[in-house]
């Protein structure tokens, strides 16, 4: 199997370098894994594409590429200029955090895993929750790394991967904040909403006087029973299908009677 594996925390992040490990268990022997990822940290940067400047980009080693762009950027680079083959799987992570709930739609690691949906690949974003349960461990990834390899195995063996639609599936894989052993098992869970949290500005003087904001994140309470967020504070991994397709099918219907 030919993986290609990136990141939006940087590609000398640790999370990068625990998926790495985990791709290669997937790939096996005789496969090969990928690496093109950030030069530079990209966390919040969603789907951007670096549309209207250049990226240059780094051959580091074998197989080791860094890109001055956004984690969907490295998979568009990965698929056009560095590898001579499209890969089989492409995976995202693992995100330094959770990715679960609104923290969703600002994703830089969903956004790779987007891109390489629309590319009409397989992939799987991934992402380990931190909290007081593995906070203080010697590896914060403990979870990721123990489990993580099955978790994958699960979701090419037994998840649908419906190539036929326009807008592929793909997965967002969430790690709760405990030690590997201490993992309940695998729930499969909705996407969900922290309510009363919101990211925000916090306002700072710098010593010249003028004013910067820096981006505040909400709180990283669970969401409701059945959801990501729920799961992964229940020591649980939650596995999310995701779509690229931000159309509300429910309301369809009843705008079309109201307006055509």
């Amino acid at each position: 199997m030919r993986i290609l594996i990136t990141n939006d925390d940087g590609i000398n992040a640790p999370g990068l370098k625990v998926l790495q490990r985990i791709a290669h268990d997937i790939a096996g022997p005789t496969g090969e894994v990928w690496i093109v990822a950030p030069a530079f940290e990209q966390s919040g940067v969603g789907h951007c594409i670096s549309y209207t400047h250049p990226m240059m980009i780094a051959e580091l080693g074998p197989r080791r590429v860094a890109a001055e762009g956004s984690p969907a950027d490295c998979v568009l680079a990965a698929l056009y200029d560095v590898m001579p083959q499209r890969p089989d799987l492409v995976l995202s992570g693992v995100n330094r955090g959770n990715n679960a709930a609104e923290n969703t739609l600002y994703s830089g690691t969903i956004g790779g895993a987007i891109e390489a949906a629309l590319q009409g690949l397989p992939a799987i974003a991934l992402s380990q929750y931190l909290g007081p349960g593995n906070r203080d461990l010697d590896d914060p990834f403990d979870a990721a790394s123990v489990t993580g390899t099955a978790t994958i195995r699960a979701l090419l063996d037994k998840a649908d991967w419906d190539n036929g639609d326009d807008y592929r599936l793909f997965y967002n894989v969430n790690f709760p904040a405990v030690a590997g052993r201490d993992v309940k098992g695998i729930r499969v869970s909705a996407q969900g909403f922290r309510r009363d949290s919101y990211f925000s500005t916090e306002p700072h003087l710098s010593p010249s006087g003028r004013k910067f904001l820096w981006i505040k994140g909400g709180t990283q309470g669970p969401s409701a029973p059945g959801s990501d967020a729920f799961d992964n504070h229940d020591g649980y991994i939650s596995v999310t299908p995701m779509r690229a397709d931000l159309t509300a099918h429910d309301r369809l219907a009843n705008l079309k009677a109201a307006l055509e």
